[in-house]
């Protein structure tokens, strides 16, 4: 697994944080009510950016959801746990994005993928699927940990930065619900 260094997550957390800035506020005609149509910078790249984070927890949880991986009990009802509550929020932020008019995808200029904490690479979700039993348990429960790490350092800055209602009740969501995941996750990887 990648360990991110303290100083490029500061250095991500940094450059997220800038670009939410209020001069990038933007109140765009909405069709919909006026606490959806007040965003900024901050809100719209977190919705772009958590939207992928998402679909990997997403993909993680099926490799695990497998039966021929063999999980435990405890794994299986995390990965349905996570599925359960990610998908919603995915619809919910393309949704979002939708109404402002922004794009679901984040601007390409630029790389963001120093922003996204905890995301696997191809080759280390193809070598977790290879894995079985309580090997792929306590593989699964580390990278969880810090996918779900990363997503609450995201969820932080916009709570910091952001403007949006709907967005910031999502990330108090994120951060308390995969704060809880992360202390179960933590007793399965033997931490």
């Amino acid at each position: 697994m990648k360990i991110v260094s303290v100083l490029s997550v500061v250095t991500a957390l940094s450059l997220l944080g800038a670009c939410g800035s209020e001069s990038g506020s933007s109140s765009k005609p909405e069709k919909g009510s006026e606490a959806i149509a007040k965003f900024n910078d901050a809100d719209t790249m977190f919705a772009q950016m958590m939207i992928p984070h998402h679909e990997q927890a997403i993909e993680m949880s099926d490799i695990a959801l497998d039966p021929a991986i063999g999980a435990s009990a405890a794994i299986l009802e995390l990965a349905a746990q996570i599925k359960s509550a990610q998908d919603p929020e995915i619809a919910q932020m393309t949704s979002l994005l939708k109404s402002w008019g922004e794009s679901v995808n984040p601007d390409m200029s630029m790389d963001h993928s120093s922003m996204m904490g905890g995301m696997m690479s191809y080759d280390e979700l193809q070598a977790l699927g290879e894995l079985n039993g309580k090997a792929f348990d306590i593989a699964w429960a580390k990278a969880m940990i810090m996918h779900h790490e990363g997503a609450i350092d995201m969820a932080e800055v916009v709570l910091a930065d952001g403007t949006n209602a709907e967005i910031q009740t999502l990330a108090k969501a994120i951060v308390e619900g995969q704060t809880a995941e992360i202390e179960t996750l933590q007793s399965i990887a033997g931490k």
